[in-house]
């Protein structure tokens, strides 16, 4: 018999939900915000504000420019994300749902990132079945060469995924032609926003893989099921797709991220 989770209980505390509020109005806005643009932007008083930027401002959260009076947000929230590595906190907050992944769809999968030009496996969490598919951690491979590697190039901003491509000992290899087809496919895993293909490495396998994290800041990896074709269909495979992407979006949601063209709810009281 399975036991609920206990959810967290929905407590209200205005005080932190307005400086909160403070902060993300801030972080979408290149131009410093004056005590009244911040007041329109968030419906409430200019009075009620001024005394939580006044404290944000002494804690160096924000700072104000000296020409305009306007609000900013300083470099202090990025010192703060910084003072941990990125991987250890990515490893951390994919390790759960990674094995209840792996218990659930009875599939290995691993985790794995773009290092400089080269794809890098971080984690593996193994099959629960005794037959099952393994991969080394810290097993390197050239991205255009694997699955997870295309669906991370796909994903990287446009002039960033160029750069990567031209210094490229595989992709300068190809023909024009081939490299034309190189760039669509790339454009199509984008578009779709997940990478399923036959294996390179290994004939009668398909690999499955989606993003985590959020695209949009640069913080990504790529979340992966490599699997047997025998006896498995396009459902069998959508079916492990979906599983896939709701893993990703636990551990996108563990860090603490939000998924490009999701809002951040705001809390108003």
């Amino acid at each position: 018999m399975k036991t609920k989770r206990p959810t967290a209980p929905k407590y209200n505390v205005p005080a932190v939900e307005k400086a909160l509020d403070i902060l993300e109005a801030l972080a979408v806005t290149s131009t410093p915000q004056s005590l009244a643009d911040l007041a329109r932007t968030l419906n409430r008083t200019s009075s009620e504000l001024f005394r939580m930027l006044t404290v944000l401002e002494r804690r160096a959260y924000v700072v104000r420019d000296p020409q305009s009076d306007g609000y900013s947000l300083s470099l202090r929230l990025y010192e703060l994300a910084h003072t941990h590595s990125p991987v250890d906190q990515l490893l951390r907050a994919a390790s759960q749902p990674m094995r209840a992944l792996a218990d659930s769809v009875r599939e290995s999968c691993h985790l794995s990132v773009l290092h400089r030009d080269q794809l890098v496996v971080l984690m593996q969490m193994e099959s629960p079945e005794k037959l099952r598919l393994s991969i080394e951690v810290g097993a390197r491979f050239e991205p255009l060469h694997a699955t997870s590697g295309r669906l991370l190039l796909a994903m990287l901003p446009e002039g960033e995924r160029d750069a990567l491509l031209e210094a490229s000992a595989s992709f300068e290899r190809l023909s024009r032609k081939e490299q034309e087809r190189v760039r669509q496919e790339l454009g199509s895993i984008h578009e779709a926003g997940y990478a399923i293909a036959s294996s390179e490495t290994r004939a009668g396998m398909k690999d499955i893989a989606v993003p985590i994290g959020n695209l949009a800041i640069g913080v990504t990896a790529a979340l992966t099921i490599p699997c047997l074709l025998g006896g498995r269909d396009d459902k069998d495979l959508n079916r492990l797709r979906s599983a896939l992407q709701r893993c990703a979006a636990q551990i996108t949601a563990v860090l603490g991220l939000t998924a490009p063209g999701q809002a951040t709810p705001r809390h108003h009281s």
